[in-house]
């Protein structure tokens, strides 16, 4: 299976240039085989433009999902709309509240149908307005995707461990990191990523934007790591489209010739 990350530059508020840049992405990894394209955290609207979350926030079907939607069903790939700012009211069915803004991935399969939501668990505080703005998610983002079963988390959320073996309990192989990760912090970003994929003996993608946006600067250098914590394949700090190949068997292979997996004491 090809695995496409698409680190995208992010122009805060540029909801228009973002998707543009976004629907290249999608077609250029097609063009090079890809089976999975994944976008990065709020790559329409740009995380750190707080100032622009409440009238840029969409519903499920709103403008960016549904382009999204119909670029993996014209070019024949799944694709992971890394996440969006959702205007809770506007969606129907379960909501972890009836109002409000959430961090929303999305994940579509080859024909563009919905297969997958994932509302980011953690927000983060120090220094960004999320944790005021936004409402935190509560359920697993999980789907089955041919021969993968991937599991969706959201950039903070790298550092809650808890929250990563309860999507590798659910049957996770690959676990896809849409992410914000500014620069101050780049030596947890490698660390963290490594040992999510390690602890958990399975595939860990993280798809990081590009840019600055006032005093925030985006770090990117987006990462694949197998299930033994092998680095696959990364990105450096500028815009880039990386395209590796995975083999979701390796997970288990992994597992029987080092089983910390089902050594661990639940």
């Amino acid at each position: 299976m090809r695995l496409a990350l698409a680190q995208l530059a992010i122009e805060g508020g540029n909801v228009e240039s973002n998707r543009e840049r976004a629907a290249d992405a999608i077609e250029s990894a097609a063009r090079r085989g890809a089976d999975i394209v994944a976008l990065p955290e709020i790559f329409n609207v740009g995380y750190f433009a707080f100032e622009t979350y409440q009238r840029n926030a969409e519903a499920l079907d709103g403008s960016t999902l549904s382009r999204v939607s119909d670029l993996a069903a014209e070019h024949g790939v799944g694709v992971l709309a890394g996440s969006i700012v959702e205007d809770l009211s506007l969606t129907d069915g379960e909501t972890p509240d009836d109002e409000g803004l959430a961090n929303t991935s999305v994940f579509f399969d080859r024909d563009g149908r919905r297969r997958a939501v994932y509302r980011k668990h953690h927000l983060f505080g120090y220094e960004s307005a999320e944790a005021e703005m936004l409402v935190p998610g509560e359920s697993l983002g999980i789907a089955e995707f041919e021969s993968v079963t991937l599991g969706m988390t959201t950039c903070y959320d790298l550092r809650f461990p808890e929250l990563y073996r309860d999507i590798a309990e659910a049957g996770a192989t690959l676990v896809l990191v849409p992410s914000a990760w500014p620069y101050p912090r780049i030596e947890h970003w490698t660390v963290l990523s490594r040992a999510r994929a390690i602890e958990n003996q399975c595939f860990l993608a993280t798809i990081n934007g590009s840019g600055s946006y006032e005093d925030a600067t985006l770090l990117g250098r987006s990462t694949v790591y197998d299930p033994w914590g092998t680095l696959l394949a990364s990105t450096g700090d500028e815009p880039e489209l990386v395209v590796t190949d995975i083999d979701p068997a390796r997970v288990e292979r992994v597992r029987e010739e080092f089983p910390a997996w089902h050594d661990r004491r639940r």
